[in-house]
């Protein structure tokens, strides 16, 4: 009898391992491998600078998606009465509008800078500039309020960054810069990485699993974050 239960507890352990194997990377597709992060500017990372290949990521049906993408420039949020346009020209500049529903009225300019993103939270509309560019690399959170006819807005958090990607996620905003990755809440700021190996790699999207599998998709691969143990893995795209 004690030996049956010695191969019972040696067989649920055995299950235990492999099921907490095969868990450690199951958001992980084919055709992505594991590889140390290389150092800002070293040939390895001049190899991952100089691929055309961009991967966006996304959680759909609670399966990580990944898949090639371009760089976008233009982003919008519908509001009362019409549309919030933000547009990203780079180095030749951008600007936020509102294009109203009525055709009969005009496009009311509100703001220039690159517009990176314009969502609603809580029932409020912000908007995120951002900007890097020989050697600059700044950007900010915008509170956005409309008055009447009128939008004023104010500065709520200077990065210090270019933010490249951004999402929230249980009342947290995940904010991938140029070269940092952070997260705010009650718009306080909590620093997890800076100058960061993804420097010139051009993070795109975040998308999150749970706090221990964020993703940021960036150029030539894909970062794997934990939230609760504040360390990344890097996924190199093998083709």
């Amino acid at each position: 009898m004690k030996l049956k239960t010695k191969y019972v507890f040696f067989f649920i352990f055995l299950i235990h391992c492999f099921t907490g194997f095969c868990q450690k990377n199951q958001f992980i597709p084919k055709g992505f491998i594991e590889t140390i992060p290389p150092k800002f500017e070293s040939e390895e990372w001049y190899k991952l600078n100089n691929s055309h290949n961009e991967f966006g990521v996304k959680i759909s049906n609670g399966k990580l998606e990944i898949e090639k993408t371009k760089e976008k420039n233009k982003c919008s949020l519908k509001i009362k009465d019409g549309t919030l346009v933000g547009m990203d020209g780079g180095e030749f500049g951008g600007q936020l509008i509102f294009v109203p529903d009525d055709k009969t009225k005009n496009t009311i300019k509100i703001n220039k800078g690159n517009v990176k993103y314009i969502f609603n939270y809580k029932g409020k509309n912000y908007f995120i500039l951002g900007y890097a560019h020989m050697g600059t690399s700044e950007g900010a959170l915008y509170e956005l309020e409309r008055k009447n006819k009128d939008f004023k807005f104010k500065m709520l958090l200077d990065f210090g960054d270019a933010p490249q990607a951004f999402t929230i996620y249980k009342d947290k905003f995940l904010v991938a810069t140029y070269g940092s990755f952070f997260t705010i809440q009650n718009f306080k700021k909590e620093l997890f990485f800076e100058k960061i190996f993804w420097n010139g790699l051009y993070p795109n999207s975040i998308a999150v699993a749970d706090d221990k599998n964020v993703f940021v998709g960036i150029r030539s691969g894909i970062v794997k974050i934990d939230l609760k143990e504040k360390s990344f893995k890097f996924y190199k795209h093998t083709k």
